[in-house]
């Protein structure tokens, strides 16, 4: 027990076993409290659990599947205890597996083909060696350099998470192992684990370990040490990432999972395995992404084969949706592909800016922007292209954007025609005997005129274009200004707090520390609605809870102005 005291305490159920002639370990097992007297370093159950037969046998527990006649202690609760057992991390049980060779071998025989991977037993196996590895990590680390074809076998069952888990961290994506232990981790820079992960998305059709591979390549790039960051993005490496990726006899997965490690590779900070970004965050100027100018030319040589697959002209596959149909959808492969341009343009590399202007793939990702208007994800990241290009200041991409996309006619038009059009040639129609719905992207044309707006005011190039153009002024005057007076939610009167300034703001929180609420309109407001039965009022019991309110609403408002 953690604490006993004469008189009070009852006799552990652990204690009145150890005290027992004969004893076994499924007894020991088998009482719940042996987790907390593990915990609290109870000696004769510590000397006992680590004798190596008691070891062996936990072990056993952990890799070995139960028979099919095997009672329920066995199947489920034994290999669990034994697993917290070793993840109670008592030294003295740790260094009896570690130090012995055989049951190391033991330990690892789960990794071996012939051997049941149920996902049970899986994640016993990874909580165990993630434990040796953290806190026996040289002599760990001296077993696997031993026995290199652990890797391999890992590899092999990247499919599985929790395996997943152990190769991300044994590879060196753990920045507390590396940096305390870069003695026994150096040897890891000259084995081929990443190629071996690499591979598996030509090897194999499973969709599961292609996303798995992606994520232990994608953790690779933001933590690794530099060494195998190095390796990951040289150029051949990414020459051989994007082999598999436009085979054309591969499922999309192996594109999109691989398009999520160029992404990562350009980019560390932001979280691959996301389908969804905040946005918001990426259109305010956060720091400049810096990214190798080697391994920007590798991906370069694949961007031709890359944009031919956001042509959508060949699709023959069709979409039924609640406002009408896609033929073809825009589908998650082409959706990768729009985001990973942007990231390219947000790098700044002179050399992706001309290769993506030569190759016209802006211009196709805009058009993309209006065939697709109710694709909310691809309108973020087209948002976030625009914004690069414009917040570059460089005149090369700002006229190709305004001169040669013709971006700004291409908003007017739309504006012009926010119903969708009933064109069955275009990818998205509307459902027929029904009237067409308005287009899905008109908050985004709103934010990013409002960009060209506001960037026109500095940039000289931008605010000419506008200035030359007069069905843009003349909408600007009687649209978009009106229209965000009557969106600006802190201009709102009606019964909701309004704000003493206006100003745009990219943060929840300095708009909630900045409002000024109108503490007698609102109790004003309150105590008129229980005058007029608005709130019921039966229960003479609940009157104090109104000045309650309004007392709370006072404090609240004085807390806010600080």
């Amino acid at each position: 027990m953690f604490w006993r005291m004469a008189g009070l305490s009852t006799a552990s159920p652990v204690e009145t076993i150890l005290d027992k002639d004969n004893y076994t370990l499924e007894e020991l097992l088998d009482e719940d409290e042996i987790i907390q007297e593990c915990k609290a370093l109870n000696g004769r159950l510590i000397n006992f659990l680590r004798e190596r037969v008691q070891v062996e046998q936990l072990l056993r527990y952990i890799v070995e599947e139960a028979p099919e006649d095997a009672e329920k202690n066995r199947t489920f609760k034994f290999p669990f205890i034994a697993c917290e057992i070793f993840t109670c991390e008592v030294d003295i049980i740790l260094k009896t597996l570690v130090e012995d060779e055989e049951l190391m071998h033991l330990l690892f025989s789960f990794l071996e083909p012939n051997h049941s991977h149920i996902t049970l037993l899986a994640g016993y196996f990874s909580k165990v060696v993630i434990c040796l590895m953290l806190r026996k990590t040289v002599p760990f680390m001296n077993y696997v350099q031993a026995h290199q074809e652990i890797f391999r076998q890992m590899v092999d069952l990247i499919g599985i998470t929790s395996i997943m888990e152990v190769l991300i961290r044994l590879i060196g994506a753990d920045e507390h192992i590396y940096t305390n232990y870069m003695d026994a981790m150096q040897w890891l820079e000259d084995t081929e684990v990443l190629e071996m992960i690499v591979d598996k998305l030509s090897s194999s059709d499973c969709p599961e370990v292609h996303a798995n591979a992606a994520e232990t390549l994608c953790a690779i790039t933001r933590y690794a040490p530099p060494g195998i960051s190095a390796k990951i993005s040289s150029p051949s490496f990414i020459g051989r990432l994007f082999r598999h990726a436009l085979e054309d006899s591969r499922p999309r997965s192996v594109l999109i999972h691989s398009l999520s490690v160029c992404i990562s590779l350009l980019d560390p900070k932001r979280s691959s395995s996301s389908p969804y970004h905040m946005y918001r965050g990426q259109l305010t100027g956060g720091p400049s992404i810096s990214a190798n100018p080697e391994m920007v030319e590798g991906m370069l040589e694949s961007l031709g084969d890359l944009l031919k697959l956001l042509d959508t002209s060949s699709a023959e596959n069709i979409l039924e949706t609640t406002y009408g149909k896609l033929q073809p959808p825009l589908g998650k492969h082409r959706l990768k592909i729009v985001e990973f341009i942007s990231i390219l343009l947000a790098i700044g590399s002179e050399a992706a800016e001309k290769e993506l202007i030569r190759l016209g793939a802006i211009q196709r990702i805009l058009d993309l922007f209006f065939e697709y208007t109710f694709n909310n994800f691809l309108h973020h990241h087209v948002e976030n292209i625009v914004v690069s290009c414009l917040e570059s200041k460089k005149p090369v991409l700002i006229d190709h954007l305004l001169s040669d996309c013709k971006l700004v006619d291409k908003l007017l038009t739309a504006e012009k025609q926010s119903i969708l059009a009933t064109d069955t040639h275009k990818p998205t129609v509307p459902t027929e005997g029904r009237s067409p719905p308005r287009i899905g992207n008109i908050g985004h044309i709103t934010r990013i005129s409002n960009k060209l707006v506001n960037l026109g005011n500095n940039i000289a190039d931008i605010q000419a274009y506008l200035q030359e153009n007069t069905e843009w002024a003349e909408w600007h005057t009687n649209v978009l200004l009106k229209r965000n007076a009557v969106e600006n939610v802190y201009q709102w009167a009606c019964g909701r707090p309004t704000a003493l300034h206006d100003r745009n703001r990219d943060s929840d929180d300095d708009d909630f520390r900045d409002r000024d609420y109108d503490v007698a309109a609102l109790a004003n407001n309150l105590s008129q609605a229980f005058r007029y039965g608005i709130y019921s009022n039966d229960d003479n019991e609940e009157v104090w809870f109104l000045p309650l309110l309004l007392l709370l609403i006072c404090i609240n408002s004085c807390i806010l102005q600080f």
